[in-house]
């Protein structure tokens, strides 16, 4: 029993680790799911969120659920660039899309500047999106690029699970 109990407390400490300090305006996601519906109610978004090797990353899995369809499933990991000074995002999902961006604090929630979403066929969609938590909640508002324009793409709200 010693020789568990110190076992113990250093696993206790790792899963309690302190996220570094440029991933600190995310933490409140971090160790939940987050679900959301779009309108109509046929269509799913869930967020899951964990920090990975003692709050250095954080990983959000992403599955988007429809009826009769294969699930959509993608996997964010975000981290620190110290050489930039920012947080940094590699997505990628499960049908060979893939996109590269940033994160920015901002007053009231989270912006993720225009960053651009390369398709498995190569086709390119610049986007933007913010996520402006409340309580138990998080609205995701995302855009997409049209020429000069900015377009909505979705405004979803996701709750804690």
């Amino acid at each position: 029993m010693r020789i568990l109990l110190p076992l113990l407390l250093l696993s206790s400490s790792a899963v309690q680790a302190q996220a570094v300090a440029a991933l600190q305006p995310m933490a409140f996601l971090a160790g939940h799911c987050w679900k959301g519906e779009f309108p109509g109610g046929r269509q799913t978004d869930e967020h899951c969120f964990q920090w990975l090797y003692g709050g250095k990353m954080l990983r959000d899995v992403h599955t988007v659920r429809s009826p009769g369809k294969p699930d959509y499933v993608g996997e964010t990991t975000y981290y620190h660039d110290a050489a930039a000074n920012q947080v940094a995002f590699l997505y990628v999902e499960n049908s060979g899309g893939y996109s590269r961006g940033t994160m920015l604090p901002a007053d009231g929630g989270l912006d993720f500047p225009a960053t651009q979403y390369v398709g498995a066929g190569g086709k390119v969609l610049t986007y933007r999106v913010r996520w402006t938590p409340s309580g138990d909640a998080y609205e995701a508002h995302s855009e997409i690029q049209s020429g000069e324009r900015w377009l909505p793409q979705f405004k979803l709200l996701l709750k804690k699970q």
